[in-house]
C-alpha cells in the first residue's frame, strides 16, 4: 500500500531550491533578461514558421485545408499558449531550478505525474529537435544548390521512407553488406556541431544564439516586406476553404511554430535573477513571436494562393518568391534565414533536454550518472552528450511530419499540467512569495487547459496513438527503475 501511496507524494519546493545548492550539482546564474528573452525566440522561431505553415495552409497531415484563414490559427494557438505562457512565468519565477514542468509537477502533482511529464518532455525537446533538425537539412541542401551549385546526393540528405517515396531507386546507393545507405547526413553533423558547443558553457550558446536570433529576425522582416509587395487580394478568396475545421487543424499543426517559450524555463537555474528575469523572457518571447508569426502569415497567403503550396510545404516561404519570380537573391536570402533560425531552434532545444534529464537523475528517477556536471564547464555534459546521440540517430532516418504531429500533442499535455499546477500550489500553497503572479485569477489557468485541450483534439488518431504509446513505455520504466531508486520515496516523511 506504501508502495502505491509514493506515486502521489509531492517535493516541498523548499527541497527543490536546497538541492539545486547541492555541491557538483550546480550550474552557474549567468544569463539576464535580455539572454533569456532571445533563448525564447531563438527557441520559438524556427522550423514552424519556416516549414509548417505550408503543411497547415494545405492541410497536408488533416485533410482540412486553413488556406488564407491560418491567420486566425495562428492567433487562436496564441490565445492558448498566453495562458499557458503565464503559469510558467508564475511557477518558473517562484521555482528558479532546472527540469521545466517536470519539476513543477513533481511540486504539485506528486512523482508518478512528475516522471509522465519529464518522459512526455522528451517528445518536446528531442522528438521536436529530431523535426526542426530534418527542416534545416532540406534549406541546407537548397542553399547550397542554389547559390553554389553543390548538391548532396538524395542518399546523403534524405530518410529512407521519404527516400521511397520520391520514387528513387535503391540499387543505385551505396550498399554495406547488402543493405543500401541512405540517411540524412547534414541533420546529424549540425546535431553534433551544436552538441559540442552546448558542453562548452551557457555563457557561449547564449551569445551564440542572440545574433542568430537577431539575424533571422531581419530575414523575416525582408521577406515580409517583400510579401506585401508581392500582395495579390484575389489569393485571398476563399479565405477559410476547410472551414472552422480547416481553422481548427491548422492551429493544431502549426502549435509546433510555437513551441520553444516553455524552454526558457529550463535555465531558470542559470538565471541571475529568476523572479525578473523569468516572466519578462516567457512572456515577451511569445508576444515578440506572435506578432512577427501573423505578418507572415499575411505576406505568404497574399503572395501565393494557398493551393499552390502543395509539393512545396517543406519550404513554403521559397515557394511564395518562386511563385511571383523574386529575384534569386532574395530567394537563397530567405534560404539563409530558414537555416540560421533552424540553429537557433536545435542550439535552444538541445540546451533545454539535457536539463529535464539532469533534475529527472538529481531526483533519483534516472541513474545518478545523469546529474553530473562538467567541472571546468559547469554544464550538464552527460546528458547533453546523449541526448546528442538520440536526437542525431533519429534525424538521420526519420521524416518531418511524423515527428512534429508527435512533439505537438507531447508539449500540449505538458502545457496542461503545468496550467493545473498553478490552480493546484495556488490551494495548497496560497502565501508562498510569488515574484510573478499571473492575473485572472483562477480563471486562466483553466483557460489553458481548455484551449490545449481543444488543440490536442484538431490532431490526428494516429498521433494520439503513437502518444499512449509513448507514455506506456515511460511507465514500465518508472516502475522498473523510478519508483525503486526514488530520492523522495527513501526519504521519510
Amino acid at each position: 500500500m506504501h508502495r502505491w501511496h509514493g506515486l502521489w507524494r509531492t517535493k516541498p519546493i523548499d527541497s527543490l531550491i536546497h538541492e539545486a545548492h547541492v555541491r557538483g550539482h550546480t550550474l552557474e546564474r549567468a544569463l539576464g533578461s535580455f539572454d533569456v528573452t532571445m533563448i525564447g525566440i531563438g527557441a520559438i522561431i524556427g522550423a514552424g514558421i519556416f516549414a509548417m505553415v505550408g503543411e497547415a495552409a494545405v492541410g497536408a497531415s488533416s485533410g482540412h485545408p486553413a488556406g488564407p484563414a491560418l491567420i486566425v490559427s495562428f492567433v487562436l494557438t496564441a490565445i492558448a499558449c498566453a495562458f499557458t505562457a503565464l503559469c510558467y512565468a508564475e511557477l518558473a519565477a517562484m521555482v528558479p531550478i532546472s527540469g521545466s514542468a517536470y519539476t513543477y509537477a513533481y511540486a504539485t502533482l506528486g512523482e508518478l505525474a512528475a516522471w509522465i511529464i519529464g518522459w512526455d518532455l522528451i517528445l518536446e525537446y528531442a522528438i521536436g529537435n529530431v523535426a526542426v533538425a530534418i527542416s534545416w537539412s532540406g534549406y541546407f541542401c537548397h542553399l547550397l544548390q542554389s547559390t553554389i551549385g553543390v548538391t548532396i546526393p538524395a542518399w546523403l540528405s534524405l530518410d529512407y521512407r521519404t527516400f521511397l517515396q520520391q520514387g528513387l531507386d535503391l540499387a543505385s546507393v551505396p550498399h554495406l553488406f547488402g543493405v543500401p545507405i541512405v540517411f540524412n547526413f547534414p541533420a546529424v553533423a549540425i546535431v553534433a556541431a551544436l552538441t559540442a558547443l552546448l558542453i562548452i558553457g551557457i555563457k557561449e550558446s547564449a551569445r551564440f544564439n542572440s545574433a542568430m536570433v537577431l539575424f533571422k529576425l531581419a530575414i523575416l522582416a525582408v521577406f515580409i516586406g517583400a510579401g506585401f509587395h508581392y500582395f495579390h487580394k484575389e489569393n485571398w478568396v476563399p479565405f477559410a476553404p476547410g472551414g472552422w475545421k480547416g481553422i481548427q487543424a491548422g492551429a493544431a499543426t502549426i502549435f509546433f511554430a510555437y513551441i520553444g517559450f516553455d524552454a526558457v524555463s529550463t535555465v531558470a537555474e542559470e538565471t541571475k535573477d529568476p523572479g525578473r528575469d523569468m516572466p519578462i523572457g516567457i512572456i515577451g518571447s511569445l508576444a515578440a513571436c506572435t506578432v512577427i508569426y501573423i505578418l507572415v502569415t499575411i505576406a505568404l497567403t497574399g503572395m501565393i494562393p494557398f493551393s499552390e503550396l502543395k509539393g512545396q510545404i517543406a519550404e513554403p516561404l521559397v515557394a511564395g518568391l518562386a511563385y511571383n519570380h523574386a529575384p534569386a537573391w532574395l530567394t537563397a536570402l530567405i534560404s539563409v534565414g530558414a537555416v540560421v533560425a533552424n540553429t537557433a531552434v536545435l542550439l535552444v532545444f538541445q540546451l533545454g533536454q539535457p536539463r529535464i534529464f539532469f533534475a529527472m537523475s538529481r531526483d533519483g528517477l534516472l541513474p545518478p550518472y545523469f546529474a553530473r556536471v562538467h567541472p571546468r564547464f559547469k554544464t550538464p555534459h552527460v546528458t547533453t552528450i546523449w541526448t546528442g546521440v538520440a536526437v542525431g540517430t533519429l534525424s538521420a532516418f526519420c521524416n518531418l511530419d511524423e515527428m512534429a504531429n508527435l512533439c505537438n500533442i507531447g508539449t500540449l499535455f505538458a502545457f496542461i499540467l503545468v496550467c493545473l499546477g498553478v490552480l493546484i500550489l495556488r490551494v495548497k500553497d496560497p502565501h508562498r512569495a510569488r515574484p510573478f503572479r499571473m492575473p485572472g485569477g483562477m480563471l486562466f489557468p483553466l483557460l489553458g487547459v481548455a484551449f490545449c485541450l481543444y488543440l490536442m483534439l484538431g490532431l490526428g488518431v494516429v498521433s494520439w496513438v503513437r502518444f499512449f504509446g509513448w507514455l506506456a513505455v515511460g511507465l514500465v520504466i518508472y516502475f522498473f527503475h523510478g519508483s525503486k531508486k526514488s530520492v523522495l520515496r527513501a526519504t521519510p516523511r
